[in-house]
């Protein structure tokens, strides 16, 4: 790990740095107003002054360096700071400020929109840790495509080395939150890359300026000086130049467009510097650590040299940078070392950034496992079964959260779920899904054990109408519906959670519609929980050997409504919606 950057008591760190940062503030105006007293007496009155320019503008230099280093230590551990606070309020489920990843919902997704993955309060935001379009996108992705068994059980195994890293996982992110600032859109990668591919326009005869340029200004510079030559040599030479550089002019200009932030290189350099000092010993995380780890070519050497260069691009409008090039022909240089960095590196950046984007997904799962201590193995089974013990929902706080065992064995393809209003059904259908996930991504479920078959999640629970698409809730929920059906009847190994289906029709059609829906999902291979306020389906159960009864019950006590939140086997004996309304001031007894 690197000693730079000591994760303890980042408060006495910072003031440290802070009165660095202020003595180096000063001491940088003050070189630079002795070099501009040099320039200017210099040139009009003592010509010997001007030897001393160049040393003092070395100095000058080198407290900028040294001002930008401790700059980036600030920002590093303020980063520090935020990440600390972030993880009490994720411990806490406060996540309102944190990303949503609301560009993610789809509403056509067979799971994501109903199991509170993306939005207000959502996985997402507990998960969440990257700081790059590309790491999130990515992160994302994997979200809403979950992984076949034995892939997520490498994926785990891979994970679960990773989070016990802490302080790397810990440097990684505080290095993307210090110093991304302003990641580049997507645009801007496109012209990145499109810029990578050109040939940057160098002649063999730009070597000529390269070289002399330098050393002529020089001699023309002190000869002048010291009355050898006549200002007009200098001011002929100053002439040559500007015609010279503008012949390198456009190619310049069309790199600084292009070139990616030097915020943005920083990251990816500092990243790069930590992977290649770090060891794996997971197949997963080695072969994912090769293309920044090659013997041969250093990832992070390469990003450090286009950071300084693209630093150079950037501030050629800079007044130090405008004198040197003037007098030295600078841009002739870094127009040559942009085109050999783009020949020997150029080839290797898209898949470097894509590396590092990996690398941000992989960081954010292993950081939550890390933070929730979550390390429960995932037993995939080829068969079509399900259990989990103390499973937990992962967006309630632990210590609100009641735990339930559950389990549908091999015979068993329906789970009918029945009970009050308010008393856990469906989030606990959502607690079911939302484990499956994180099975499915390689994460360790909230469960004390879980074991479950190779099966595609579909959900089907917050269906809600479309005024643009004239779509009734109803209609939408039939849809949905539909797609397990098509998939289940193709034979695919689906679990399926259907909230108070058929809710949008009277309670006739409904009973019948359900019956017929359950037979029909039981001639599939499909697995799952139906849960319905139809109190009449559980007379099924003595008809049908395949399906079960789970029910969430109530009790009320002193006039009030009390929950304990644990499913058991059997239908419920009571519901509380008449009482409900009778609480809200609604005088059922009159009515009757």
């Amino acid at each position: 790990m690197n000693t730079e950057y000591d994760l303890s008591d980042p408060d006495k760190k910072l003031k440290a740095i802070r009165e660095k940062v202020l003595l180096l503030s000063f001491g940088r105006l003050g070189f630079f107003l002795i070099m501009l007293a040099l320039l200017i007496v210099g040139i009009t009155e003592i010509h010997w002054l001007l030897f001393l320019f160049f040393p003092v503008s070395f100095v000058f230099v080198s407290l900028i360096l040294k001002f930008n280093k401790e700059k980036d230590r600030e920002s590093f551990y303020n980063a520090v700071k935020e990440m600390q606070e972030e993880k009490v309020n994720r411990k806490n489920r406060k996540l309102k400020g944190f990303d949503t990843g609301a560009e993610f919902i789809d509403p056509l997704h067979p799971f994501a929109s109903d199991l509170d993955l993306f939005g207000e309060h959502s996985l997402f935001q507990m998960i969440n840790h990257t700081v790059s379009v590309g790491g999130k996108s990515r992160l994302a992705s994997w979200m809403k495509n979950p992984l076949g068994p034995k892939a997520a059980a490498e994926k785990q195994e891979a994970l679960l080395e990773l989070c016990s890293k802490k302080d790397f996982l810990f440097v990684f992110e505080a290095f993307g939150k210090a110093f991304m600032k302003n990641d580049n859109t997507a645009d801007g990668k496109v012209r990145f890359y499109k810029w990578l591919k050109k040939s940057l326009p160098w002649k063999l005869l730009y070597f000529i300026p390269m070289v002399f340029g330098p050393l002529v200004g020089l001699v023309v510079l002190f000869g002048v000086l010291y009355n050898f030559f006549s200002t007009v040599y200098l001011s002929v030479f100053i002439l040559v130049g500007m015609g010279l550089l503008g012949l390198i002019f456009k190619p310049l200009m069309e790199a600084m467009k292009s070139l990616p932030s030097d915020s943005d290189l920083k990251t990816l350099q500092a990243w790069a510097k930590l992977l290649e000092k770090e060891q794996f010993e997971n197949p997963l995380l080695v072969k994912l650590l090769k293309p920044v780890k090659q013997n041969e070519f250093s990832a992070s050497k390469a990003l450090k040299q286009l950071e300084n260069l693209t630093f150079m691009v950037e501030n050629r409008t800079n007044l130090l940078y405008l004198i040197f090039n003037i007098l030295f022909w600078i841009d002739f240089f870094v127009l040559y070392r942009l085109k050999k960095w783009n020949e020997l590196a150029g080839k290797n950046m898209r898949e470097w950034e894509e590396t590092f984007e990996t690398w941000e997904a992989l960081v954010s799962m292993a950081a939550f496992m890390a933070e929730e201590d979550l390390s429960t193995r995932v037993i995939w089974e080829a068969d079509a079964v399900f259990s989990a013990e103390e499973i937990r929902h992962p967006l309630i706080i632990p210590e609100n959260c009641v735990a339930n065992n559950f389990d549908i064995g091999e015979n068993e393809k329906v789970v009918l779920l029945t009970g009050s209003n308010m008393s856990g059904k469906t989030t606990f259908m959502r607690t079911l899904g939302i484990n499956i996930v994180l099975a499915g991504m390689g994460i360790p479920p909230f469960a004390k054990t879980f074991k479950t078959g190779p099966f595609l999640l579909y959900t089907s629970m917050r269906n809600t109408d479309s005024l643009g698409e004239s779509v009734s809730s109803f209609y939408a929920e039939l849809a949905r519906i539909k797609g397990v059906l098509e998939k289940a009847a193709a034979g695919e190994p689906v679990f399926y959670l259907l909230d108070e289906i058929l809710k949008g029709t009277n309670t006739a059609d409904r009973v019948l519609g359900s019956e017929a829906l359950i037979r029909q999902l039981a001639e599939t291979s499909a697995k799952g929980i139906i849960s319905t306020h139809d109190i009449e389906l559980s007379a099924l159960e003595n008809q049908l050997s395949f399906l079960v009864n789970y029910s969430f019950h109530h009790d009320i006590q002193k006039n009030e409504i009390v929950f304990d939140y644990t499913i058991k086997r059997g239908s419920c004996p009571n519901f509380n919606a008449q009482k409900l309304m009778e609480l809200m001031g609604i005088e059922i007894n009159k009515a009757l």
